[in-house]
């Protein structure tokens, strides 16, 4: 069984895909980052909204690669992901809150392992000196001040 993280977006395919990932989630990091898959549904009630999919639909599935601090708002986070397949699947968005946890077994629709998974590469975004400091302080529960990162070139 797979742990998986659904988020509701307004922003399009190619901006995930630019990015590496989705962004600027409230969320459980360590929770996040344990999941398998991210199940990217469209919010089609924002006046944002980048892609022309009706509201609730998955759009796009992607193989979670990691949890990092967002490159757009502080105190957010970015899921970058690995792999990503483009869906069509209606009605996949339930619930108030922009991101919710399931298991793939919640999904009748949705066959997660047959899913045809291209790979996303040179697209994540690096991190900042500060932006990874914080990261590792929040992973290791540690003060962002107790963190020295040192590069020797």
């Amino acid at each position: 069984m797979s742990d998986i993280i659904s988020v509701l977006t307004f922003k399009s395919t190619e901006s995930i895909l630019a990015t590496g990932g989705t962004q600027s989630w409230a969320l459980d990091r360590n929770r996040a980052a344990r999941c398998d898959y991210v199940v990217i549904c469209r919010n089609a009630h924002s006046r944002e909204a980048e892609g022309p999919e009706l509201h609730g639909t998955a759009f796009l599935i992607g193989k979670v690669k990691d949890v990092i601090p967002s490159t757009e708002t502080p105190g957010r986070w970015l899921i970058l992901i690995s792999e990503y397949a483009e869906v069509d699947y209606p009605n996949e968005w339930q619930g108030r809150n922009p991101v919710a946890y399931w298991k793939d077994t919640d999904y009748e629709d949705i066959d997660f392992k047959a899913q045809d998974y291209q790979p996303l590469t040179n697209t994540a975004p690096g991190l900042t000196i500060s932006e990874a400091k914080a990261g590792l302080a929040i992973g290791l529960n540690i003060p962002e001040s107790a963190i020295e990162i040192i590069i020797r070139a």
